[in-house]
């Protein structure tokens, strides 16, 4: 913005030209003055499929910083998960659509007639979808309720090489079909901005890139002691871990080979893995086939705090679209070994913030993880670096900027700006 005008480029999601003058200083103090009369808010719907961590704490973070003055924030989406509670303290209003599923079922048109007299009643002036079913349900929702602005954010795809062909098929063609119902698209990286265009998810010059904030208030900046201390791991050990939900994307089979391979040749290093999931018992069949002992905390609420206590922090995902717990362990300041998949390499610059590996390649996650263990001060510069990278990119006021940008250059609505001073 200069003087008051904007200039090309700014608060515009297609780059166009948006003039209108910055507001004078006020005469008097607000406090003297009469109220003035409610102004309408712009109402926003959030469709998203799992309202959990990762895309849903993401789309939370969205909802819970915009400007409640301006806007009246809706979520709707699968029933359960553990961020509904937090929504509505925020002051979110949520709406759990019942028969809801993250798969397709054929309780799915009962599930768009919902979603389509919730849009309806509402007369939300936006609906912004995420994830691959809820992007398709919310945004046919959208069009038949001729909704004014419809926006969608990759945070990933719903789609991908690990899954069956007649599955991925359908799962593309979901998210393609709902391509042109769609004004703007967002997306957590460059690289995964780049797969939605090359997949023809998204037309070329239609996608924005907003990093995917993380909440980093409540996170140590540097090796934390006490997070350390919960583990029951002496320092002098080293740590190795990861955090997630332990399913098949996570590929928590491959962190257990790396753990064994490591112990091989460094038998009094400790492994940990923090989160829950259907593979529990798989990873601990095969660690004691492999003769390694793996740390399973279940389900910690406190995990990003936990990873604080780690030496080295290791994802091993065959398919991630940032990777919201590898942020974290960023902002941790923890050197980190993560597999090249999706957005991650948009975050870990290899020799940088810290080192990139192959997906189902167990042996060489092990080697980087030996890597940065003999070369301490590297290991610690990358994890230094991350950090500043992270918390300065990452900040949830930045994204919900972004994203309010968006919904303006859709609206025709300028950015805010500062008050303009006395004529000279």
């Amino acid at each position: 913005m200069r003087n008051g005008i904007l200039v090309p480029g700014a608060g515009r999601a297609d780059g166009a030209v948006v003039r209108w003058p910055a507001p004078p200083p006020r005469v008097t103090p607000a406090v003297r003055l009469l109220s003035p009369p409610a102004l309408p808010r712009i109402k926003v719907l959030h469709v998203i499929t799992r309202f959990t961590a990762g895309a849903g704490a993401n789309t939370l973070l969205s909802a819970e910083g915009m400007d409640p003055d301006r806007y009246e924030v809706w979520i709707a989406g699968v029933p359960g998960g553990e961020l509904w509670q937090r929504a509505r303290a925020a002051g979110v209003r949520t709406v759990e659509i019942p028969g809801f599923r993250h798969t397709l079922t054929p309780a799915d048109p009962l599930v768009l007639w919902r979603l389509v007299r919730l849009v309806r009643r509402e007369r939300f002036t936006v609906v912004h979808t995420h994830s691959g079913k809820g992007g398709f349900l919310g945004r046919v929702a959208a069009r038949l309720c001729r909704t004014p602005v419809v926006v969608h954010t990759f945070h990933g795809f719903s789609f991908h090489p690990y899954m069956s062909r007649p599955r991925r098929t359908a799962y593309r063609w979901l998210e393609r079909s709902t391509r042109r119902l769609t004004h703007r698209f967002l997306a957590v990286s460059p690289r995964v901005a780049q797969q939605a265009v090359e997949e023809r998810l998204a037309p070329p010059g239609q996608v924005d890139v907003v990093p995917s904030a993380v909440d980093l208030g409540h996170l140590p900046e540097r090796f934390d002691p006490a997070a350390r201390r919960m583990f029951g791991v002496p320092r002098g050990t080293a740590l190795i871990g990861t955090v997630g939900r332990i399913d098949i994307q996570k590929a928590p089979l491959d962190f257990v080979r790396t753990a064994a391979a490591i112990h091989a040749r460094r038998p009094g290093t400790a492994f940990v893995m923090i989160g829950a999931g259907p593979l529990e018992d798989e990873v601990r069949r095969l660690a004691a086939e492999l003769d390694v002992e793996v740390i399973l905390t279940g389900h910690r609420p406190d995990a990003a705090r936990l990873v604080a206590g780690l030496d080295v922090f290791v994802i091993t995902s065959l398919y991630e679209g940032l990777g919201r717990a590898l942020t974290e362990a960023l902002a941790t300041a923890r050197p980190v070994v993560a597999t090249a998949v999706n957005g991650v390499p948009d975050l870990v610059e290899h020799g940088a913030t810290g080192l990139l590996v192959a997906p189902a390649d167990p042996d060489g996650t092990a080697r980087a993880v030996g890597w940065l263990l003999d070369h301490p001060a590297e290991a610690d510069a990358m994890g230094r670096q991350g950090c500043r990278r992270v918390r300065s990119a990452f900040a949830p006021q930045a994204m919900c900027a972004a994203v309010d940008a968006c919904y303006r250059g859709l609206l025709g609505l300028p950015v805010p700006g500062p008050v303009a001073g006395p004529a000279p």
